[in-house]
């Protein structure tokens, strides 16, 4: 679709990386398996445990039905994410970017970004309460540890979407095993867990409890990233094969949120059958429940509890930061390096977390995963209630536009979640605001004001657009006429040159930008430890055999009737580069990039990025490996 070549891909570097449309039977089924996994993982964050634990300590087999309704709640608007991405090539965030105005997107990207944070937190938190209870490390340190996973994430990125899904698979089935043998090793009566599927609540706690459940059960990064990752695979783009895509999609979806559905249920069962019938009611953290299992089911159960809850913020992990790139590219139009994404990300959940063990002590963490979950809550609306506007939206979706009793059932379900999620806002709130000084009453006031204000503009503002000529909006202006004018032609141009034994690849490459009627300017760096000290007066057997070499080539440039110089810089690669370029006045640089990736670049750094930004002329870089240049 043309509207999807004007505004740039979700994901860029895995965009339709995944071939669908060659495939037959099964295999095309199962070439769509993959994204939904990925966002099964927000339902079983170690943010949700603590609701499971409570819920099944207090009230046994209860509020199962809660799960199931959240769960059947989270699938149909999981479906409505995916159809947004598929039908129109868009997420979320690229979506909202063209039907607001820009000052509404800022805060609605701070307002994700804020979430994707909050969403970190939690599992930074879950990790190292896992690696605390599998090891006895002390939380500080387990948290201090979870930064490493940026270079876990980036080596998966390197490895393709494909790998990524497998081993956010891997993860789920890790949980998933887990608990099923913790189901049967606390062996559950199957009437009694049947029962718990008719919708009761004993009282006013089960309530809050059910509030809280449902509240933390859709997250609204799971709705930005569901809308990228399903365009990451290619697919015919017509009414057969988007209709084909969006079966298929469900299915994954279907299946992975039940897998999550079938997580959190095991987590209440546990609880319900081990503290519920032990008299052990009020079992809602995880240490607590950590601590009882061995006595109930033995020494194998907290092993098992512990692995699942790091695999559980592991695999959480890896889709928040995901989210955070996709909100990032689709509001802003700004991409940065995916390692420096992830640790910015990382690091903003670490800080505070680290500041309160520090300060306050591990008894206040499960404080800190409640807070968290309350900033989530404060999200969720400003990410529904737009998806529901754009797939809803008759003239951006045609064919493939929700129908009437879909719209009514997100409706509803947007409203209930939306509530319920203010109801827990605000009992979490209320002590603050009923304890607190006056500037506390009032910054929590004009809050609570300006969410409401802005929550009623997104839901508002969309009706009325309706109802004024609609402009597509042009992400970089309209289209100019090209002054294409005097063509630029180069006279001098420097050739940064490493000996690697690529060097004709690039000096071919700079000879066909200028011919013979450019004058060469033959660049090398000497390193050597003798070259670091004494600079222009070492005279090391690397350094004259390098002043060799540049002159041979010199030498040979000139036989072949072209202008050719050679000059020697020392120690500082990337500034002594940039020294000659300038010094000689270079008007184009040449230079080879090896294609370093991953912990090559971070070992080696990036000459090539480094020198660009201390010259300013065009700067030509030529690939080269083993076989060719591009």
């Amino acid at each position: 679709m043309r509207e999807r070549e004007l505004t740039g891909h979700s994901l860029s570097e895995v965009h339709q990386s995944i071939e669908t449309t060659h495939r037959k039977g099964w295999r095309k089924i199962f070439s769509f398996i993959g994204p939904a996994y990925l966002i099964s993982v927000g339902y079983m964050d170690p943010g949700n445990w603590a609701t499971d634990l409570a819920g099944g300590s207090k009230y046994g087999y209860t509020l199962i039905w809660v799960l199931l309704m959240s769960n059947l709640m989270a699938l149909l608007l999981q479906g409505l994410s995916a159809r947004l991405g598929i039908v129109r090539g868009r997420d979320l965030a690229q979506a909202n970017r063209e039907a607001y105005p820009r000052a509404v997107n800022f805060v609605l990207y701070i307002l994700a970004e804020i979430a994707i944070a909050a969403c970190d937190l939690a599992e930074v938190l879950g990790m190292a309460i896992g690696i605390q209870l599998l090891t006895g490390l002390p939380l500080v340190w387990g948290v201090s540890i979870t930064v490493l996973d940026t270079f876990l994430l980036l080596y998966l990125q390197k490895l393709g979407m494909r790998k990524m899904e497998a081993f956010i698979v891997a993860l789920v089935l890790i949980i998933t095993l887990s608990f099923f043998i913790e189901i049967a090793l606390a062996k559950p009566i199957a009437s009694e867990i049947v029962k718990g599927f008719i919708p009761s609540l004993p009282d006013e706690e089960a309530l809050y409890i059910a509030i809280g459940i449902i509240g933390a059960t859709v997250m609204p990064h799971n709705l930005y990233l569901h809308s990228a990752l399903v365009q990451s695979r290619k697919f015919d783009r017509t009414e057969e094969g988007i209709k084909q895509a969006i079966r298929f999609n469900r299915i994954d979806t279907t299946v992975a949120l039940n897998v999550a559905f079938l997580v959190n249920a095991s987590i209440l069962i546990v609880a319900a059958a081990v503290f519920f019938k032990s008299g052990n009611m009020q079992v809602a953290e995880i240490h607590e429940a950590h601590r009882l299992l061995p006595s109930f089911l033995g020494d194998a159960a907290p092993i098992l509890f512990a692995v699942a809850l790091i695999a559980a913020g592991q695999s959480s992990t890896v889709t928040g930061t995901l989210a955070g790139q996709i909100v990032m590219e689709g509001y802003l139009h700004l991409r940065i390096n995916p390692w420096l994404r992830r640790l910015i990300t990382r690091l903003i959940a670490i800080i505070p977390a680290l500041i309160v063990i520090i300060i306050y002590g591990e008894n206040e963490v499960d404080a800190l995963l409640v807070l968290s979950q309350v900033v989530l809550s404060l999200q969720l609306g400003f990410a529904i209630i737009p998806l529901i506007h754009f797939v809803s939206d008759k003239k951006t979706m045609g064919k493939f536009v929700i129908k009437p009793v879909t719209k009514i059932l997100a409706w509803l379900i947007a409203s209930v979640l939306i509530y319920l999620n203010l109801k827990m806002l605000m009992n979490e709130a209320l002590p603050v605001f009923m304890n607190g000084s006056f500037i506390w009453k009032t910054v929590i006031s004009l809050l609570l004001i300006f969410f409401a204000l802005l929550l009623c503009y997104i839901i508002i503002f969309p009706f009325i657009r309706k109802n004024k000529k609609e402009e597509e909006e042009k992400i970089h202006g309209d289209i100019p006429l090209l002054n294409l004018g005097k063509l630029p032609s180069f006279t001098r141009i420097a050739i940064a040159l490493d000996f690697t034994g690529s060097d004709d690849k690039i000096i071919a490459s700079a000879l066909a930008q200028g011919g013979k009627d450019a004058t060469y300017i033959l660049v090398h760096v000497v390193e050597s430890v003798s070259a670091g000290f004494l600079g222009k007066q070492s005279e090391d057997l690397e350094t004259q055999q390098d002043m060799s070499r540049l002159h041979a080539y010199s030498l040979q440039l000139q036989q072949n009737g072209y202008q050719a110089f050679g000059f020697i810089g020392y120690n500082k690669r990337v500034k002594e580069i940039a020294r000659i370029v300038n010094e000689n006045e270079a008007d184009l640089l040449v230079i080879g990039a090896h294609g370093h990736k991953g912990l090559k670049d971070f070992l080696y750094g990036e000459t090539v990025n480094a020198v660009r930004h201390q010259i300013n002329i065009p700067v030509l870089v030529v690939r080269v490996n083993k076989t060719k240049a591009t």
